[in-house]
């Protein structure tokens, strides 16, 4: 990993490798999935079985939500507000707000 990624700068994060290997592995499955996508619509494929596998898709963007919020919240958000850094709560009640949309 690069040593100029620093816990909570705001730019950049410093991730275990466990954590590091599970988020590309979602990202990678979820790359996967949107490519069968668009075989699909590239093979006109009936359109409520395209539906089905975006629904997939969303869920499993959800689920990396999840597990990466959490992580942040254990880490940087834990961390900070360890040092006495009030404008990282307001912050995540930001990010809240925008995944609730």
């Amino acid at each position: 990993m690069d040593n100029q990624r620093e816990c909570c700068s705001h730019k950049t994060k410093e991730r275990s490798e466990k954590e590091y290997k599970d988020l590309i592995h979602r990202l990678n499955r979820i790359e996967g999935q949107i490519r069968g996508i668009k075989g699909m619509v590239e093979k006109d494929v009936y359109c409520p079985d395209i539906l089905v596998q975006v629904a997939a898709v969303n869920a499993a963007l959800n689920s990396f939500n999840k597990v990466l919020l959490a992580n942040h919240i254990r880490t940087c958000v834990t961390k900070d507000i360890q040092e006495g850094k009030d404008g990282t709560v307001e912050e995540l009640v930001t990010v809240l707000q925008k995944l609730m949309r």
